[in-house]
């Protein structure tokens, strides 16, 4: 099934944009334009006002495409940025009951607990990680696997949205899908692609033929 996110979500990191050559802005008009269905802004280090101005620029670079925009860990920058929803970091408070069905929100996990948690909370989807080696969380354990993060996201989930990230890339992005995962998330990949609208055209192409399968 798809999830709330569509399939190809595409989490933000200007670093390692700025790494690659690139604007952030740029990464991700190249990324809607290339497929991408849903952009996470995160940039959590930032000022809340320098913050602000990014999110709209951000806001800018995808008007006119139809991918939808989600703000980490603040809910009072999303509502700002007119955004589809938030996606929460495990030390985030839950979304007050009286919001919650006013805004897609998720939850990032790495564990059997922090799932369990997360279905507890009766939120609309969670992301799973690592799924596979990846540099930029290094302290969230050993790569889980595709078959590995969809047995630890399955308890108590019914048939609510799990997003498979860390490490993904077009070559694997397929076993997610065939494995159970409602999509993708991907970070790395993206943000330091010399070509980061080829690296999403990609991640569509190697993941239609396992969606098929899969729904």
């Amino acid at each position: 099934m798809t999830g709330p996110l569509g399939d190809i979500v595409v989490l933000t990191d200007r670093v390692q944009a700025a790494a690659a050559g690139h604007e952030l802005t740029a990464v991700v008009r190249a990324a809607a334009t290339g497929g991408a269905d849903t952009i996470i802004l995160r940039e959590k280090d930032l000022g809340p006002g320098a913050r602000l101005a990014l999110g709209r620029s951000v806001v800018d670079a995808l008007a006119g495409t139809t991918t939808r925009l989600v703000v980490a860990s603040d809910l009072a920058l999303a509502r700002s940025l007119d955004a589809a929803g938030v996606h929460l970091a495990q030390r985030d408070e839950a979304v007050p009951a009286t919001d919650s069905k006013s805004w897609l929100v998720g939850r990032s996990c790495h564990g059997a607990a922090e799932v369990a948690a997360a279905w507890a909370e009766d939120i609309d989807y969670i992301t799973v990680s690592p799924v596979f080696t990846t540099a930029s969380k290094p302290d969230h354990g050993p790569p889980l696997g595709a078959a590995g993060a969809m047995a630890l996201s399955s308890s108590g989930s019914g048939d609510r949205p799990v997003y498979a990230l860390g490490g993904v890339t077009a070559d694997n992005a397929g076993a997610c899908l065939q494995a159970g995962s409602s999509g993708v998330a991907v970070m790395g990949a993206v943000m330091t692609s010399p070509d980061p609208r080829a690296t999403v055209e990609r991640l569509v192409a190697a993941m239609a033929p396992a969606a098929q399968v899969a729904r």
